[in-house]
């Protein structure tokens, strides 16, 4: 079993920054995609950003320039600095990974438990 492991999330004020970390609890045969999901309160989950196993990357439009994903391979981890902060920015932040737990599985997804990110005005 895979469990995905967040930390990072908290309070900030606006024009500030946080990083997220997640990491797979055990070694993977192989990751394709990771990324960010969040959900605000009353609104529908969203993708945040996400990145492929050669280093492409993908943003919502909104976090363009302000966000950056990045992954250690080796680590089975994934980051998402994320800078200028901004109210519209508070929501769970959801860590997804898309791969195989061994050389003979299906692609499988996971998600994790969340963590709450807070921007005060």
């Amino acid at each position: 079993q895979v469990q995905l492991m967040e930390s990072g999330g908290g309070l900030v004020e606006a024009g500030g920054s946080l990083t997220l970390s997640c990491a797979a609890s055990r070694s993977m045969f192989s990751i394709d995609t990771m990324g960010w999901d969040r959900q605000a309160p009353g609104k529908q989950r969203e993708s945040v950003a996400s990145i492929g196993s050669g280093g492409g990357t993908n943003y919502t439009t909104s976090v363009k320039g302000r966000f950056t994903i990045s992954r250690d391979n080796a680590k089975n981890t994934v980051y998402l600095q994320m800078n200028s902060l901004k109210p519209e920015d508070t929501a769970v932040y959801y860590c997804t990974l898309a791969g195989k737990p061994r050389s003979f599985s299906v692609t499988h997804t996971y998600w994790g438990q969340g963590t709450q990110v807070t921007v005060s005005s």
